[in-house]
Order: structure tokens, then sequence, then C-alpha cells
């Protein structure tokens, strides 16, 4: 791999990385830290990747891996409100009406916090990121059974409990 491949084929996928690296982290220095080091080790290592089909779920592998790590030697985990994570505004509503939108977001936010880590991880890269089953089975090293059950779980789960705080009292 040269430079020319290394800036088309890996940089493109920094955004995603770095909010994959943040929602495991929950801290934003921590994030950019874990992508740049998955960046060294992709161009330390390029001469040897000439297999890789798919770079950016290889990427995405390889910044799950190094989250944990980080994780696991912090051995504490902070996170942020999916709306400052994600800078959610909605500036053309009620204030009520964006009042209501971001306490369900916090709430959404809460529920899939609360999820198994397996869960967090394939409802995060499917319904955030927007990653096929495959490439979650590729960067998770999961089958797809398990991603379509984890997924399905995941959000049963979420469903439920919004369900029943929506039906109170009805």
């Amino acid at each position: 791999m040269n430079l020319e491949a290394f800036q088309n084929r890996v940089l493109p996928a920094k955004n995603k990385l770095y909010r994959f690296a943040l929602k495991f982290l929950g801290n934003e220095e921590e994030a950019k830290d874990v992508v740049q080091e998955v960046f060294i080790r992709v161009w330390n290592g390029r001469h040897q990747m000439n297999e890789v089909q798919n770079w950016e779920a290889w990427c995405m592998r390889i910044t799950k891996n190094l989250s944990l790590d980080r994780i696991r030697s912090m051995s504490r985990k902070q996170t942020q409100p999916i709306e400052e994570v994600y800078h959610i505004r909605q500036d053309s509503l009620s204030p009520h009406e964006s009042t209501e939108i971001q306490e369900s977001m916090n709430q959404i936010d809460r529920f899939i916090a609360g999820l198994p880590e397996k869960q967090r991880q394939v409802i995060h890269l499917r319904d955030v990121e927007g990653y096929s089953y495959n490439e979650i089975c590729e960067i998770l090293e999961l089958d797809m059974n398990q991603v379509k059950v984890t997924l399905f779980r995941a959000r049963n789960a979420v469903r439920e409990k919004i369900t029943k705080i929506n039906a109170y009292g009805l």
C-alpha cells in the first residue's frame, strides 16, 4: 500500500472510527488517541496487508480491540449523552418539542447504555453507523446468526422499555 492508497482507502473512515472509539471510551481525547494509533498500525503494517479486502471493517476491528484495551487499562468507563456525542439539534421546533425529543434521546441513550456489551456494540454499528450485517460480522468477529440475534434482542429490549414508559397510565 502506498500513500495514495492509504489516503483513499483508510483515511475516509476516520470519522466512523472516531465515533466508534468514542462510544466505547466516552472520552474525546482517548478516542482521538485510539484512531491515531489505528492509523499508525495500519501504516506500519501496510506492506503485509495486500490481502485485506474491506479496509474499513478491518480498521473498525482494530479500533474495537484498541478501545477495549484502553477500557481495561483505565478500569472505568465514562459516557456522554448521545445528543452531545452526535450534536443533535432541533432548531425549528418549539421549546416544548425540542425538550421532549431531548428527553426521549436521553432515555434511549440510557436504555442502550444498560444493554450488555455485545448488544451495545451491535446496535451502535448497525443503527448508528449504518454498517451492513456482513461488515458487523467482520468487525466483531461474530457469525451472521449471532449478529442478527444480538441486534434483535437489543432492539427488543429498548423497544420494550420505551413502550413501558409511554404506556404508563393507560
